[in-house]
């Protein structure tokens, strides 16, 4: 029989691991949405289409929400998540458009 110590340090250990599998998960989800959105950006330079579309973005903040409430994930944390991220690629199309 395990102690409670020790079968706590466990289950750390397994929550833990899960964690980090699912920290690569999201690296890795990031950069291959960045990959993307490079590309669009660099489409958006070659068309002299500004770096920022505000309804596009609009639209998916209020669909990240719903998947957020839908996850029960707390939709203003995917709201602020979604607005970093949009505020980083436009960064990267505005790079484009020099």
């Amino acid at each position: 029989m395990t102690d409670p110590a020790t079968r706590a340090a466990e289950v750390l250990a397994e929550h833990r691991a899960s964690i980090d599998r699912l920290d690569a998960v999201l690296v890795f989800t990031l950069a291959e949405r960045f990959k993307h959105t490079q590309s669009v950006g660099r489409l958006k330079a070659q068309h002299d289409l500004p770096p920022s579309d505000p309804a596009r973005e609009a639209q998916q903040i209020a669909r990240l929400e719903r998947l957020a409430a839908e996850a029960d994930l707390d939709p203003a944390f995917a709201r602020k998540f979604l607005n970093f991220v949009i505020s980083e690629v436009i960064r990267h199309h505005e790079q484009f458009q020099k």
